[in-house]
């Protein structure tokens, strides 16, 4: 109540009514609130009629299988990567053991991948600044934009123990007919497995992401209307 500036009950009323609707929940011991179950359905909803998501389901599978890493797909979101998919391995789950949905676009393969070729989405972060998740990490304007430039060069973007302990990735972006960045597929294991098996990893995430820019750029007749 206090920080959207209203009553006590005008909050407890709206409270109520998003209990009842499942978007809510209240734990009957502690009378506290909580996030409801059909969040999650709502969000699964959304996921399942993301156009980007549901025609790169194949060709993401395909790239488990090839890498035995986990595959991530993921796009820009303000000044962070939020990942849309994620297809993991047994291996992969035990070097990142965290995984949220979203982590800043400076600390990730893939969010350096898009903001490689993507301004607006390299303004945003500049402007959010640049957090440290390790001693490795990104931490100033300049080396930032050193990194983006290496990616363009190169034509993918790498992360060593940036976000966490012995987590490594490789990732290239999916680009529009323009050459801006829609989004990024990455893999991701461990720092060990990223120095044994660097090109082949990264001839297979290139081959990936350019097979779904072109996907894109054909017209969708398979999904909902």
């Amino acid at each position: 109540a206090r920080r959207l500036g209203v009553a006590k009950s005008t909050a407890h009323r709206l409270l109520t009514t998003l209990v009842s609707r499942g978007v809510v929940e209240q734990d009957t011991a502690s009378g506290k609130y909580r996030l409801g179950i059909h969040l999650f359905e709502l969000g699964q909803l959304v996921l399942q009629r993301n156009e980007l998501r549901r025609r790169s389901t194949t060709l993401l599978e395909e790239l488990r299988e090839l890498s035995g890493w986990t595959v991530h797909l993921s796009i820009a979101q303000g000044a962070d990567t939020l990942f849309l998919e994620r297809l993991p391995t047994l291996r992969g789950m035990q070097v990142m053991r965290e995984f949220r949905r979203r982590w800043p676009l400076h600390a990730t393969s893939s969010g350096k991948a898009i903001c490689a070729y993507d301004p607006e989405a390299t303004a945003a972060r500049v402007e959010a600044g640049f957090p440290a998740f390790t001693p490795h990490t990104i931490r100033s304007e300049k080396a930032f934009a050193a990194e983006l430039a290496k990616v363009r060069s190169r034509g993918y973007a790498t992360s060593r123990e940036e976000l966490m302990a012995d987590l490594a990735s490789v990732a290239a972006p999916v680009l529009d007919l323009h050459g801006v960045a829609i989004a990024a597929i990455s893999i991701t294991g461990s720092v060990s497995e990223l120095a044994d098996a660097r090109d082949r990893q990264v001839r297979l995430v290139t081959a990936a992401a350019k097979r779904l820019s072109q996907v894109m750029l054909t017209p969708d007749t398979t999904g909902p209307h």
